[in-house]
């Protein structure tokens, strides 16, 4: 059976969304899924997020995995896995959010960008982490340095990942996918542009592949 990190280095990419009208939902996760990213990252940034995450799972059931991002308290993730979300992505580590999700026995792939929040994610049992906001947080450069006495660790750059820099972030064996918005950006999505969403999801797609 395929591991979270499993699943996540076969996609390379995952689209972080921002939803404003639960009812997008579904056209746009058809849309990801059709074209080669069977993936979502739903953000708790808009009362959306929850109702999104509900519709996905059930017109999608089995087809497409679901994060639910932006999380950062225990209701959140209560509300997250009641509506079926297979992760949680948080932006910072907060050591009561990640142990609201082991007892809920639900992934997490909480936010670093130093050593110390390293050493406290490791210490809490996660070798899967998020390094954000990647770009303004020193970028390539920064990440090949932290990386360095941790081997161990496998880690998802989010922030400010774009075509331009995204091959070279997938480049290092430890960085398992990167998180992007570029193809699902706010205004597609409140045109429901699916046509140039699927167009930038399959331009993305064959770009990490």
């Amino acid at each position: 059976m395929l591991t979270l990190i499993d699943k996540l280095r076969q996609l390379r990419i995952i689209p972080v969304i921002t939803i404003e009208r639960a009812q997008d939902i579904v056209p746009l996760g058809k849309t990801l899924e059709k074209n080669g990213l069977p993936v979502a990252e739903i953000t708790f940034r808009t009362p959306a997020a929850a109702d999104a995450i509900k519709l996905l799972k059930e017109a999608m059931p089995n087809k497409i995995l679901i994060g639910a991002g932006t999380i950062i308290n225990r209701e959140q993730i209560r509300q997250a896995e009641a509506v079926g979300a297979d992760f949680i992505v948080s932006p910072g580590l907060n050591p009561d959010t990640v142990k609201g999700c082991h007892e809920l026995d639900i992934p997490i792939i909480p936010g670093i960008n130093n050593p110390t929040q390293i050493e406290q994610a490791m210490q809490l049992g996660i070798n899967l982490v998020k390094f954000f906001p990647a770009e303004p947080s020193g970028g390539l450069s920064m990440l090949k340095a932290l990386l360095a006495p941790y081997p161990q660790l496998e880690i998802m750059p989010t922030g400010g990942i774009s075509p331009e820099n995204i091959r070279h972030y997938l480049a290092l064996p430890q960085v398992v996918a990167c998180g992007g918005s570029w193809m699902v950006e706010n205004k597609l999505i409140k045109a429901r542009d699916w046509a140039a969403i699927g167009q930038l999801t399959c331009e993305a797609v064959t770009l990490v592949k």
